[in-house]
């Protein structure tokens, strides 16, 4: 594998249990998603756009592990890449404080021994990566905005240094003020960190903010990927044309 490549995958199918439905056979599967391949590059923000229900979010579960109920290729450069999800107060337990959620990654952390000292420090850098005070770390995931929240959970993925970060929808519980800086706090961990990207979003203006490439998906299958401003400049697909088109970006 080139050394340059942080994921590969390739005719990834990945199903789920149908619990509602049960035969003879047991409890049947649901196919889900289709021969999705594509690559990705260290140190690259790649954006999977598509509308809801198109398969972004499973693929996403498919990489950091979640459903391991697939076929087909599933190579990382790197162990353990992590997740923020659309919602920031239900990732949060609402019954501890920001300090104890941000040091649990390292209590459970299978690699490594962290001591008290250390996992304060760590919490301490973090709150400096993420751009919140330090006396947030004592109150409790209420007592804080929905942006400040999302940074919380952005900096329980980082804790322990992920070379790859996968943002399912990170913004789109947010407002639009909010949403522009946590997009900007994004594309500075990027510069400053160096890690790559997984960007899930419906939202394609937001995509063209802060991705190098985008895959957009329908049903469960890729129906276009390349270069960012290849795509949005001359798209090859007509669904991609009707999204670009709804988002106000083509004519």
């Amino acid at each position: 594998m080139e050394e340059s490549k942080v994921l590969k995958v390739e005719n990834l199918n990945v199903y789920y249990k149908n619990r509602k439905r049960k035969f003879f056979s047991g409890t049947k599967k649901i196919h889900t998603l289709y021969d999705v391949s594509f690559e990705m590059e260290e140190g690259e923000v790649l954006a999977i756009a598509g509308e809801s229900g198109c398969g972004k979010s499973t693929l996403a579960r498919a990489i950091v592990g979640i459903n391991k109920d697939y076929t087909g290729t599933l190579w990382q450069k790197y162990d353990e890449p992590q997740m923020v999800f659309q919602d920031p107060y239900s990732s949060l337990n609402p019954a501890k404080k920001i300090g104890w959620l941000l040091e649990e990654p390292l209590k459970v952390d299978k690699k490594r021994k962290w001591t008290s000292q250390e996992r304060k420090k760590r919490v301490e850098e973090i709150m400096g990566e993420i751009e919140l005070p330090l006396e947030m770390l004592d109150r409790y995931p209420s007592q804080l905005s929905g942006g400040q929240r999302q940074r919380i959970c952005i900096g329980i993925a980082l804790m322990k240094s992920p070379r790859l970060l996968i943002a399912d929808e990170p913004v789109s519980a947010l407002d639009v003020t909010i949403q522009a800086q946590i997009m900007e706090l994004l594309q500075n961990l990027h510069k400053r960190l160096g890690i790559s990207i997984i960007f899930i979003s419906h939202d394609l203006r937001v995509v063209y903010q802060i991705s190098d490439h985008v895959m957009i998906m329908k049903s469960g299958k890729v129906v276009e990927y390349g270069k960012t401003r290849d795509v949005y400049k001359n798209p090859q697909d007509e669904y991609t044309v009707q999204l670009l088109k709804a988002a106000g970006i083509r004519q």
